[in-house]
This record gives structure tokens, sequence and C-alpha cells, in this order.
């Protein structure tokens, strides 16, 4: 599974009805693809796919892979808190012509370590894709540790995590007791780059929607050694990724979407979206255009 250094999390857009929209979601696929996204997560979190019926997933995951045509790799987010309807998710992604599915940690049932290394290992034996594994402590209250994430590395198909516990100690414990076989990518924007720094390999984005060929800027300004650059980029990015979660996610990036004449909808109940404007996010976004390291 090559996911690159940028996966974004795409958005799922609606109509004006709160039905998914197709037309929408062709013409977002197209400014990923343009715009520095290595590869594309559907049904994730910030595809609201809590929301989202079994038969809107399939939909949605089979239109994108045919509308992208295998120029970026597609990830099919089909975890959820129950393994057998995990599995079911997985064999629906695998059977559509999914390149990997991503798989969150169980949310509600609080399971404990075993019960997780189970969970994802019962999961990737029922399939041939390669998984990526989705730890996010503030979503599911549960923390996957570093020992369980390193055990699972060693079942054939398992071949990253995506770590949104925000812990650059657990990540590099993660990158020191794994093979290089297998890949660490943060969950959250702002630590793009420190990640890389101790070894990681880049990020499953929200921001890239809106800032992806910058952060793809930043991230070859690191690998390049021009450190300095690299870390400047990273401060001027900070404000930013902060705004784009002022609000529950996806609220924020499908309005800063609209600042782009994208237009991806509104949300899905129990989320609200915001009004027309915004004012501090557009000062955000306002003073960020000025930035001439970035825009040079």
């Amino acid at each position: 599974m090559q996911i690159g250094r940028i996966s974004t999390a795409m958005v799922t857009p609606f109509s004006a009805s709160g039905a998914v929209d197709y037309d929408k979601t062709a013409l977002l696929i197209e400014h990923l693809i343009a715009n520095g996204s290595d590869s594309v997560v559907i049904c994730g979190t910030t595809g609201e796919s809590p929301t989202l019926t079994t038969v809107e997933k399939e939909e949605l995951l089979t239109f994108t892979i045919k509308t992208v045509n295998k120029r970026i790799p597609v990830i099919a987010g089909t975890g959820s808190n129950s393994t057998a309807e995990s599995i079911e998710n997985t064999k629906m992604a695998e059977r559509v012509g999914a390149d990997g599915i991503m798989l969150v940690t169980p949310y509600y049932n609080k399971p404990d370590q075993k019960g997780l290394y189970a969970h994802f290992s019962t999961i990737a034996l029922e399939t041939t894709l390669p998984v990526l594994m989705y730890n996010i402590p503030g979503r599911s209250v549960i923390n996957m540790l570093p020992e369980t994430t390193i055990a699972l590395s060693k079942v054939k198909n398992i071949r990253a995590i995506k770590e949104a516990s925000g812990n650059l100690e657990q990540m590099a414990t993660i990158i020191a007791g794994t093979d290089d076989s297998f890949a660490v990518y943060s969950g959250d924007d702002g630590l793009t780059l420190p990640l890389l720094a101790i070894g990681g390999n880049g990020v499953v984005s929200v921001a890239a929607h809106v800032v992806g060929n910058e952060m793809q800027k930043m991230i070859a300004a690191f690998g390049e050694g021009r450190t300095k650059e690299a870390a400047a980029m990273h401060r001027a990015f900070i404000p930013l990724f902060s705004a784009l979660f002022v609000s529950p996610n996806p609220v924020p990036v499908k309005y800063a979407l609209r600042k782009l004449n994208i237009d991806t909808g509104g949300v899905r109940l129990p989320l609200v979206g915001y009004g027309d404007q915004n004012i501090d996010f557009d000062k955000v976004w306002e003073s960020f255009l000025k930035n001439e390291l970035i825009f040079a």
C-alpha cells in the first residue's frame, strides 16, 4: 500500500437535501489529486462515516475508485466497534477494488489491549488488502499502546498506523520497535514535521484539502535537508491547522473549501455548519496567504 507522504482524509460532499453529491465528489477528487494528495481515505471520520449508510459507503467507495482510475491509491475506512461488521465492510472494499483499508480502534465498547490485538488481527486475516490501523483516543476513548501496535505490525498485511494520539513519545516508541517496512503516520496535521523528524512517514491529513501542495513543499524542504526552511513553514502552518479544528471536523474544512470555490455542501446532523462567514477563520486564512516563504 503506497500511502505516500500525504494521504487526505476526504470529506463527503452533500447536496442541499443531504444526499451524497457525486458531481461535487468528482470535482473534489480532481482537486485533491492536483493539489498534493498522494492517496485518499474514503469513509473516515472526516468523511462523516458515522452518518453514512452501508449502501452509501459502498456507492461512494465504488464511485471514488472509478473516478480516481488508479491515479492514486484509494483507502477505505472499514472499521467500526464491531469486529464482524468491520470484516463485512472490508470484504466489500476488497470486492469493489480498494487499494487498502483503514481500521479505527473500537469506540464505545472500550476493549483492553488483548481485545485490540484480537480485533485488528482477526480482520487482517480475513482480507488480502493492506491494513492501515487508526489510533484516535480522543474519539474512541481508548489508547492502543505501543507494545500492542508493535505486536500487530508483525501480522503480514498490517502495514501502517495513523497515530492520532498526539503523543510523539508513543510514536517514537512504535518507530523504534517496528521494521522499516511498517509506516507511522500522524493523524494530526500539526505534528507532520515533528513526526518526520523522528523517523515517521507522513500524515493522514485534513488540511491537505486546502494546502496540500504547500504541505508537500514543507515535506520536500525537510527531505532535502533544508530543515530551517521546513521549520519556518511548519510554524506558518500552525495557526491554519488550529483554525481547521475550532469546531468539530469536518465543519471548518468544508468552510475552508468554499474559500477555494469548491462546494462540498454542508454537514449531517448531529454536526451543524458555519454560517456564511467565519471571521476568525477568514482572518487566519488571509494572513496565511501573505506568507512569502510558502507562496514564493
